[in-house]
């Protein structure tokens, strides 16, 4: 087993996962799942992870506008933005990336609208887990997006003991992967991406923002890196957990977000452990702002306003302990 600073704090967290999630946001199910994941973390292999090349920071450029047809004003509201699994306005299909075929990352899953042709080209992302985890932990992003009209592609990273650096690669190799893709990346525009992770994978997130500039916006979840990145100017919604104790937000996720130059947003999320963002524990609570800052800052439609920053005061939610926002509407 690899001796890591961050390994026995994460294992004894894992023990604890059952008792730290709030009951009305916990199925039986998901316990379930967290269980199985557990004993699948402690007879994985370390697999070495290939090194992909970067690519060099550039100046942001305007985002080019989404047909106005492409999602009805009249879909665009709280309630349909909240809802959960793939129902948003479009028809969700998937395609399975394996081990074998992925170049530069573990694999994974593709997620994307079929009935989006009113939208022209799509924006891409890529979402991946963190440290000692799996896809199944952050799979609840690829079909809540796609159903809203981006192709989205979950991952497995090489290994579960990755660290920040090596997710980060992992990220860009995903993007490539789905641009190069024969089903999906004749529908993806190159200039339009966007990056989740979390943990390590939101380390990663931060990470991958400062090397790629068609990264357009990300969503670093409880992110956790120890080494120093640079000037992160990408729009960021932050997902933290009040009592994260993996990833402490006095260490982590309020430095990184204080750091962040440009457009960002910050939720806390009540009585939240340092899984609060994954299995879908809270998936209706981070749909809303997951969806609409993708959507503002990928595509450049401002009709998400209404959701994000001033103009929708999720600090005012039971559910939320913090909430903050900088440089943005």
């Amino acid at each position: 087993m690899p001796k890591h600073p961050f390994y026995s704090q994460w294992i004894s967290a894992i023990g604890a996962l059952v008792f730290s999630i709030s009951a009305s946001a916990v199925t039986l199910d998901e316990v379930a799942a967290t269980n199985k994941l557990t004993i699948q973390e402690q007879s994985s292999k370390i697999v070495s992870t290939p090194i992909a090349s970067a690519v060099a920071i550039t100046s942001p450029v305007s985002i080019p506008a989404v047909p106005s047809n492409c999602i009805p004003d009249s879909v665009i509201t709280a309630a349909e933005l909240s809802a959960t699994r793939d129902n948003g306005p479009f028809t969700v299909a998937t395609k399975s990336v394996p081990r074998q075929l992925a170049n530069g990352f573990g694999g994974g899953t593709i997620y994307y609208p079929t009935n989006a042709g009113s939208c022209g080209l799509l924006g891409g992302i890529a979402v991946v887990p963190g440290y000692v985890s799996y896809e199944a932990s952050i799979k609840w992003w690829g079909p809540r997006l796609a159903s809203w009209g981006f192709v989205v592609i979950t991952i497995d990273t090489n290994s579960i003991y990755d660290d920040p650096d090596s997710r980060a690669t992992q990220l860009s190799a995903a993007l490539d992967h789905i641009l190069s893709d024969s089903t999906v990346g004749a529908q993806i525009d190159s200039t339009r991406l966007g990056a989740i992770g979390w943990s390590m994978g939101g380390g990663g997130a931060l990470q991958l923002a400062t090397k790629r500039s068609d990264v357009r916006a990300i969503i670093p979840q409880t992110p956790y890196n120890d080494k120093d990145y640079g000037n992160m100017d990408t729009p960021a919604l932050f997902i933290t957990c009040q009592n994260d104790r993996i990833a402490s937000n006095k260490k982590y996720s309020s430095p990184f977000y204080n750091n962040a130059a440009g457009a960002k947003m910050k939720i806390e999320i009540k009585n939240g452990s340092h899984f609060c963002p994954s299995y879908r524990f809270n998936e209706i609570l981070l749909s809303k702002p997951g969806i609409a800052w993708m959507h503002r800052y990928i595509n450049g439609d401002t009709r998400f306003d209404q959701f994000l920053c001033r103009n929708d005061n999720y600090g005012n939610n039971p559910r939320i302990s913090a909430y903050d926002y900088k440089n943005c509407s």
